[in-house]
């Protein structure tokens, strides 16, 4: 099945603020950023950085209050079918199937059940649950049900994947288990996928670039490019360097 190209994302001048005890709360201060089509950038940075806000700019379902997002050159305005959010919590429907899950955005649209459950199954395949098809939520494990919200958003073919610490509920074993999927699936299906988390070997390990969002008032947001070849070895000594890199960034040693 034919992948979608990866969108290209530019982020001009972009600022937000909360109101938080009736005063202004800066989180993002005039970002300027150009995301490249088909890269993994991870977005890191301490609570309150503006990071799970960014991605919610970046899906439509916030506005700036100055500055913007274009998406291959035309500016975002509310939510759009070139980009899927996946959260931390997979919100699968428990009255519909695995299979029903993932197609259930398909048919939303009006595309033929028939055509929607054929595209359904491709992908369920592709997270490795093709034969959980029949199973329903309640009988999935937590890394299962993440797979499924994967897949569930890859089957609408979106150009651009944004993920809210998708991982971030998963034990140990299942997180490294399922970074290993995501970086396959990535590399698959061509896509744009900008990735927010906690986690920051999980930052090194899937990312192209790392995108690190100050906390104090009027720093300067930072990137640094993860030269590393794919698959990556966590034990190799570039990454463990790249690794305390972004813990002195924090202040970590």
């Amino acid at each position: 099945m034919a992948s979608p190209s990866g969108a290209e994302v530019s982020i001009r001048d972009l600022s937000k603020s909360f109101s938080l005890g009736g005063r202004p709360l800066q989180v993002l201060r005039t970002l300027n950023l150009d995301i490249r089509s088909g890269e993994c950038l991870v977005i890191v940075g301490a609570s309150g950085s503006g990071k799970t806000t960014l991605l919610r700019i970046l899906a439509g379902l916030e506005a700036a209050d100055s500055g913007g997002v274009a998406i291959d050159g035309k500016p975002v305005d509310g939510v759009g079918a070139e980009r899927a959010v996946i959260f931390q919590e997979p919100r699968l429907l428990p009255w519909l199937t695995v299979l029903g899950n993932v197609a259930f955005g398909l048919e939303v649209r009006g595309v033929p059940r028939q055509q929607a459950q054929e595209r359904a199954r491709f992908y369920i395949a592709l997270v490795g649950l093709a034969e959980f098809g029949d199973a329903w939520p309640r009988q999935l494990s937590g890394g299962m049900a993440q797979r499924v919200g994967i897949a569930r958003a890859l089957t609408v073919q979106p150009e651009i994947l944004l993920l809210d610490e998708p991982l971030g509920a998963l034990d140990a074993m299942t997180k490294i288990g399922m970074q290993e999927e995501l970086a396959r699936i990535w590399s698959e299906e061509n896509v744009t996928m900008v990735m927010v988390t906690h986690d920051l070997e999980e930052a090194i390990y899937l990312a192209d670039r790392v995108l690190i969002l100050p906390k104090e008032k009027g720093g300067a947001a930072r990137l640094i490019d993860v030269d590393l070849p794919r698959p990556r070895d966590r034990s190799e000594t570039r990454f463990v360097s790249y690794r305390q890199e972004l813990l002195r960034e924090f202040g970590l040693h």
